[in-house]
C-alpha cells in the first residue's frame, strides 16, 4: 500500500523526504566499488614500493617520486574532474575516470623500469583524482537530508575495504615471488571492468539535471526512487527556477572566492591540504619505515595489515557521530585524535606499542576522512558543487605530492619521532580550520 506524502514544491524536497531505498543502496555500493578500487591502488603502492626498493635497488628519492607522481595526476584530475562534472554531469565523468584508472593500472603490471612506471602512475592518479570528489558530490545529491552525512561517511568507508584488500595482497601476493608486485597491479585492474559496467547503469543526478533546466529527466529519475519507496509524488510537474549561481567554468572558479564563499573555501582547502600531507606522508611510508626499523618485509606487511583493520571501526563511529554531533565537531575531534596518535606512533618502539598506536592513528585518521568527504560537497551550491569539491581535493593532492618526497628528508633529520610530530602539527592545524566551515547537518542542500 502506498503512502501519501505532502506536496513538494521542488525536486530537491522530494529527494530529501525519501526514505532510504534499494535504489539508494545500489547507488551507494556502485559508487563505493570505485572508491574501494581507488583505495586498493593507493594502498598497493605502499607495499609495492617496499618490494621494488629491494628488487630494483631504488634510492629513497626514486621511491619518493614513484609515490608522489600519482598524486601529481590526482591533483590535476581532481581540479579538472570537478569542473567537468559541473559541465557535463556527474555520471559520465564518474565512469570515464574509472576507465582511465583501470587501463593505466593494468599497464603498470608490465612496467620494466622506473621511467615507464612513473608515466603510468601519473595516469592512474589522473583517474583517481577526478573520481573521489565527483563520487562524494554524486551521492550527496541523492541522499535524504537527514542521513546525508552518514551515507557519505559510509561511502568513504569503502576506502577501508579497498585498503584492507591492498594489505592482504601486500601480505600474501607481493612477497610470494619476484613478480608479486606485477600480480598486485593486475589484481587492481581486473575489478575496474566490473565497476565500470555498474557505473553506466547508475542514473544522472536529478539536482544537476534540474540545474541545467532538464526537469523532465530529473522528474523521471526522482519518480523511480519514489516508486521504489512506495511514495506518491505530487502530480504537478517538477518545475521551478533554473537560476544557478555560476554558469561557466570561469564563473564557478571566481565564485569560490566571492564574499559568500571565500572563508569556507580557504578553510576547506587548508583542511584538505593538512590531512593529505599527514595521511599520505604516514601511510605510504609505514611499511618502508618498519623495514628500515629492522622488521623483515613479511612482518612489516603483517603489522600494516593489522593497523589497516582499525579503519573500519573509525568510519563506523564517525558515521554515527556525524549526524549526532554535526560535521565540524566530529571532524575536529577525529583530527585531534589523529594528532595524539601520530606522536605516539612516532615514539613507539616495541611491536605492541607500534600496533596499538598505529591502529589508533588508523581509527582517528580515517574517521576524519569520512567527515571531511561528508562536509565538502555540502558547503557549496549545486552549480559549483563539483568544482568546489574538486578544487579542494586538488589542493589537498598538492600536499600528497610533497609529503612522500619530504619523508626521507625528515627521517634523515630526526627519524620517525620528528616525522610524526610534523604530521601531528598538520592534524592540529586542520582541526582548527574545520571550525571555519558551514555545518549543514539535517539541512537541505543549496540548489542554486
Amino acid at each position: 500500500m502506498t503512502e501519501a506524502v505532502p506536496s513538494r514544491a521542488t525536486l530537491a524536497h522530494r529527494l530529501d523526504d525519501l526514505p532510504f531505498t534499494r535504489r539508494h543502496l545500489r547507488l551507494l555500493t556502485g559508487s563505493g566499488l570505485g572508491w574501494a578500487l581507488d583505495a586498493m591502488d593507493v594502498g598497493l603502492i605502499s607495499f609495492i614500493l617496499a618490494a621494488l626498493a629491494q628488487q630494483w635497488d631504488l634510492t629513497k628519492a626514486e621511491s619518493g617520486w614513484i609515490a608522489s607522481v600519482g598524486f601529481i595526476g590526482m591533483a590535476l584530475g581532481a581540479s579538472l574532474g570537478g569542473l567537468l562534472a559541473d559541465r557535463f554531469g556527474r555520471r559520465q565523468i564518474f565512469a570515464i575516470t574509472l576507465l582511465v584508472y583501470g587501463l593505466a593500472t593494468g599497464a603498470s603490471a608490465l612496467a620494466g623500469g622506473v621511467a615507464i612506471l612513473l608515466v603510468l602512475r601519473f595516469f592512474v592518479g589522473l583517474g583517481l583524482g577526478a573520481e573521489l570528489p565527483v563520487a562524494s558530490t554524486y551521492v550527496s545529491e541523492f541522499a535524504p537530508a537527514r542521513i546525508r552525512g552518514r551515507l557519505i561517511v559510509i561511502l568513504e568507508a569503502f576506502w577501508a575495504v579497498g585498503w584492507t584488500a591492498a594489505a592482504l595482497i601486500g601480505y600474501f601476493v607481493i612477497p610470494a615471488s619476484d613478480d608479486g608486485w606485477r600480480w598486485a597491479f593486475a589484481l587492481g585492474a581486473v575489478p575496474a571492468a566490473y565497476a565500470l559496467l555498474v557505473r553506466w547503469g547508475l542514473p544522472e543526478s536529478p539536482r544537476w539535471l534540474a540545474s541545467r533546466g532538464r526537469f523532465a529527466e530529473a522528474d523521471r529519475i526522482v519518480g523511480t526512487f519514489e516508486t521504489d519507496a512506495g511514495v506518491i509524488a505530487n502530480p504537478a510537474p517538477a518545475t521551478g527556477s533554473t537560476r544557478v549561481i555560476a554558469a561557466t567554468a570561469a564563473a564557478r572558479l571566481g565564485t569560490l572566492w566571492s564574499a559568500e564563499f571565500r572563508v569556507r573555501t580557504l578553510c576547506i582547502w587548508l583542511v584538505w591540504f593538512c590531512v593529505n600531507f599527514a595521511y599520505y606522508g604516514a601511510f605510504i611510508w609505514i611499511p618502508s619505515i618498519l623495514v628500515d626499523a629492522g622488521y623483515d618485509l613479511v612482518r612489516s606487511f603483517g603489522f600494516t595489515l593489522i593497523i589497516t583493520l582499525a579503519q573500519l571501526p573509525g568510519y563506523a563511529v564517525a558515521a554515527w557521530l556525524i549526524e549526532l554531533w554535526g560535521r565540524r565537531i566530529t571532524l575536529s575531534v577525529f583530527l585531534a585524535g589523529s594528532a595524539v596518535s601520530a606522536v605516539l606512533f612516532g615514539t613507539a618502539g616495541e611491536p605492541a606499542a607500534i600496533i596499538a598506536s598505529g591502529m589508533a592513528l588508523s581509527f582517528f585518521n580515517l574517521g576524519a576522512w569520512g567527515a571531511l568527504y561528508a562536509v565538502t560537497p555540502e558547503i557549496y551550491p549545486t552549480s559549483l558543487r563539483g568544482t568546489g569539491s574538486g578544487w579542494a581535493a586538488g589542493v589537498g593532492r598538492i600536499a600528497s605530492i610533497v609529503a612522500p618526497l619530504l619523508v626521507p628528508v625528515l627521517l634523515g633529520l630526526g627519524g620517525a619521532p620528528l616525522l610524526f610530530v610534523v604530521f601531528a602539527a598538520f592534524f592540529v592545524v586542520a582541526a582548527g580550520a574545520a571550525w571555519g566551515l558551514v555545518d549543514r547537518r539535517g539541512q537541505a542542500l543549496d540548489d542554486r
